[in-house]
């Protein structure tokens, strides 16, 4: 008959059986784990799925999910820590932060622990760690990325140099006492530049010269238009035109004020202002593509 001691070590053990939830028992090749103390069907420890993605990109202002894939989890809880500051963040479906960004949504019947950031924002990059209450702990960790929509087209376009050009060169013609309307385009310019100077030959034009009639109207973007009006054109205003941006190589034209000529191959200022319309088409319809692009982005 066994002794009193030995009948309270039995018990002893009985009892860091049930809280612990398993019995690990060494020999052969390895270790069996017992049934969990909650009568769940899995005799296998939990795992973590390797496909469950370990880099996560989210766009300021918008949902950040991390993804946390927790196999033969029984009666055991899945908690979320932000490694900045190991802070606890959620535990089971319990929030443990005043931040109500954070949530961690679990749907029954599946593996899947989630953590939802709301509004994410670039303080929240870093590394979390989904981590299941083993003895040890066993944890898997998800670096998230929070970039904003200028980061992504600079990304996009980091291969191009900005550069500057003026719609409807080489060569423009215009009538005399017509007004020269010159456009100059400057892209793939990460910011847009700080100024930008028009020159008439080797000049500065200056806007209150005595000659009057000379206004520039600059519209700054992802792309930077600067338009130059000059009115009552004359022949003394021919010339070479150019446009010269603080971030990109200097853009030239040549205008030809025409007195009554209309030599077949001269292009007049009319046609020079369709091609420029043309131009302006062609870069809606890119504006539009690159806004569908992010949207798409977005509502991945």
């Amino acid at each position: 008959m066994p002794s009193a001691s030995a009948l309270h070590l039995a018990l002893l053990v009985g009892a860091h059986l049930v809280i612990n939830g398993s019995c690990d028992v060494a020999g052969g090749s390895g270790s069996i784990n017992a049934l969990p103390a909650g009568g769940g069907s899995s005799r296998l420890a939990p795992s973590f799925d390797a496909a469950t993605p370990r880099n996560v990109t989210a766009l300021v202002g918008k949902s950040a999910y991390l993804s946390c894939r927790v196999r033969n989890l029984g009666n055991r809880t899945v908690s979320w820590i932000r490694h900045r500051d190991l802070h606890i963040l959620t535990v089971g479906g319990y929030t443990y932060t005043s931040d109500q960004r954070f949530q961690a949504t679990h749907s029954p019947q599946t593996d899947d622990w989630t953590l939802h950031i709301k509004w994410a924002q670039q303080r929240d990059a870093g590394v979390y760690e989904c981590q299941v209450s083993t003895q040890p702990v066993r944890s898997f960790f998800v670096t998230l990325h929070v970039v904003d929509c200028d980061e992504i087209y600079q990304r996009m376009f980091s291969d191009q140099v900005p550069s500057a050009r003026i719609l409807g060169g080489p060569d423009l013609h215009v009538d005399i006492g017509s007004t020269i309307n010159l456009t100059c385009l400057i892209q793939f310019s990460p910011e847009p530049p700080a100024y930008i100077f028009w020159y008439h030959e080797d000049e500065v034009i200056s806007y209150d010269s005595s000659r009057g009639g000379v206004s520039v109207v600059t519209e700054k973007g992802a792309a930077t238009t600067s338009y130059l009006l000059v009115q009552d054109a004359t022949p003394a205003d021919s010339g070479r035109y150019s446009c010269s941006p603080s971030n990109a190589e200097v853009a030239s034209v040549r205008v030809h004020v025409l007195n009554g000529e209309r030599p077949a191959a001269m292009q007049t200022g009319s046609a020079g202002l369709s091609n420029s319309w043309r131009c302006i088409v062609a870069l809606l319809a890119v504006a539009v593509l690159r806004a569908k692009l992010l949207h798409a982005l977005l509502d991945s």
